[in-house]
């Protein structure tokens, strides 16, 4: 029986090997998250083919991994030359799997949202949808992004899905105090109520949540609501949502979106939501769009987050053209 010869390893070949063992494991949680990436794999144990990517011709073995230099495909604009009310991002930005066409390779998951932050004007966190992170998370995040950028926040589903806009003034104050470092440095966007999708229009309900006192205290946030059942948009809903200059969110999925009504004087909302991503000349249409909307409020425009980059790359393509169009009209 033929064994191999020991061998010896230095301090850097255990680093090395470390490193290769943590990219393997964020390499299978991904699978985890996205089973249409995985390989598939054949009884004799070589990858086959990927659901998503064709065979090569010439598959590189599993013991010699690519070490080729893979660089991103993110064209970079100057973010402060973004319009100066236009903020566009997506839903999150904490993706390992972004990598390489978002995120540069050498970018570590702590640098993600300083990056970010070089690429995008804004980001629509979801994390306060489940559960208020600690106030010195937000701090730590405030940090990492320059002055222009906004951060925009969904509000718990303690509020929208468990109580369904019930007795919530305490709740809606929290949150509320929550987000306040943000506005006090001049990085808040909006805050937005997304509501259920069998949630049906209730007129009173909604009008008696709106009378929270949080609503009507000096430095309240901007407020938008999305709405996700056919029933509120109705013109009596239109009317109230004026009424307390709160703003439809204009929603968009493959099978359903919202009218495009603006209620709000100051700020609008988009959550462009399509799976699989919007084509180029999509995107360009509702750059020239929303920079024209963008002239008299503040408008926030989120593209869909998953664990492809589709999302990032395309709400990227949509502040760059914003910013083409722009130098354009100083000509």
């Amino acid at each position: 029986m033929h064994f191999l010869p020991r061998m010896r390893y230095t301090d850097g070949d255990t680093a090395a090997i470390v490193q290769w063992q943590n990219a393997a494991l964020w390499q299978r949680m991904s699978w985890v998250r996205n089973p249409l990436a995985a390989p598939i794999f054949h009884p004799d144990g070589l990858a086959l083919h990927s659901l998503r990517r064709s065979l090569t011709d010439n598959p590189m073995p599993a013991s010699r991994p690519d070490t080729r230099k893979k660089t991103t495909t993110i064209q970079h604009i100057e973010v402060a030359a973004a319009p100066p009310h236009l903020f566009a991002g997506t839903s999150g930005w904490a993706y390992p799997t972004w990598k390489p066409d978002f995120y540069p390779e050498g970018v570590s998951a702590k640098k993600f949202l300083s990056y970010y932050a070089s690429v995008l004007n804004s980001v629509e966190v979801n994390y306060t949808f489940r559960k208020l992170p600690p106030a010195a998370r937000l701090t730590e995040w405030l940090t990492q992004v320059g002055s222009e950028f906004r951060f925009s926040f969904k509000a718990p589903q303690r509020i929208t899905h468990f109580s369904r806009l019930r007795d919530c003034d305490e709740h809606v104050a929290e949150f509320f105090r929550f987000v306040a470092p943000a506005a006090a440095a001049g990085k808040l966007g909006l805050v937005l109520f997304q509501l259920p999708p069998n949630f049906k229009a209730d007129l009173l309900r909604l009008r008696t949540f709106l009378a929270a006192p949080a609503f009507r205290a000096a430095g309240a946030p901007p407020i938008a609501f999305e709405f996700r059942h056919e029933s509120w948009f109705s013109p009596a809903v239109e009317a109230l949502l004026r009424e307390h200059n709160v703003a439809l969110c204009i929603a968009e999925t493959e099978d359903f979106g919202s009218p495009e009504i603006h209620t709000a004087v100051g700020h609008s909302c988009f959550r462009l939501r399509r799976s699989g991503g919007y084509k180029p000349r999509e995107v360009t249409a509702f750059a020239t769009r929303l920079l024209a909307l963008a002239k008299d409020r503040d408008v926030y425009v989120y593209f869909k987050h998953e664990d492809e980059s589709t999302g990032a790359m395309n709400a990227s393509a949509f502040l760059r053209s914003a910013v083409t169009r722009t130098k354009k009209g100083r000509r």
